[in-house]
């Protein structure tokens, strides 16, 4: 039986694509669904973070750097500065997701940040970035202009908001909720529990029909 994980992440989060690593590892062979959620950690019109600034060099410097290098994964800080809104690029996602290619908008997006250093608040390059992708370019730059995906959008983060979610990555798993940057070992943990409680579930109620209750 399928186990559904919900992912909330955000496009400027080191975490959110050093965690790709752990989940890929953690459903491998599983039967799972896995859809990630938009949730902006700095709406507008709240100020976001200089990568020249000190927070940002010495959470780098402390911990996404070290933690990359043992995961073997590239990254880098962008020096995009200020760091770029997400709400244009999570509407994006809502042209993505409605033509089947989220998983793989979500992962360009994180990539062109964290590895290529784009400004993916900018509706030139995210143009650029869903053309990549085999998108309709002109046809995402008019839906993203005239704010088409707007409301599916808001609607996505009234759910993480009914979720209360507060920091990404944070993942679902049935009942189980993780927040931080995932294990695969806790993860796998928590698909085994999903799963037997699943089984748990349909057991009872195959039960039930039999006797007639």
């Amino acid at each position: 039986m399928t186990v559904q994980i919900k992912i909330w992440s955000d496009y400027v989060c080191p975490f959110c694509l050093l965690a790709r690593q752990p989940i890929a590892e953690a459903v491998a062979g599983r039967d799972v669904t896995v859809e990630w959620m938009p949730f902006e950690l700095r709406p507008e019109p709240t100020p976001t973070l200089r990568p020249e600034g000190d927070y940002l060099r010495g959470v780098w410097s402390r911990v996404v750097y070290p933690m990359a290098r043992r995961m073997g994964v590239e990254i880098r800080l962008p020096d995009v500065s200020p760091q770029p809104y997400t709400r244009l690029a999570f509407e994006g996602y809502q042209f993505a997701k409605e033509r089947g290619l989220a998983d793989a908008y979500n992962d360009r997006l994180l990539r062109a940040f964290f590895e290529d250093g784009a400004d993916i608040g900018d509706l030139d390059v995210l143009e650029r970035l869903a053309a990549e992708l085999a998108l309709p370019a002109a046809d995402f730059r008019a839906a993203l202009e005239q704010g088409s995906y707007a409301e599916a959008h808001a609607a996505a983060l009234a759910e993480a908001a009914a979720y209360r979610i507060a920091v990404v990555p944070t993942l679902l798993v049935g009942d189980v909720r993780i927040e931080g940057m995932p294990k695969a070992d806790a993860l796998r943990e928590a698909i085994d529990g999903a799963e037997a409680k699943e089984a748990d579930l349909l057991g009872r109620g195959l039960a039930c029909s039999i006797d007639g209750c």
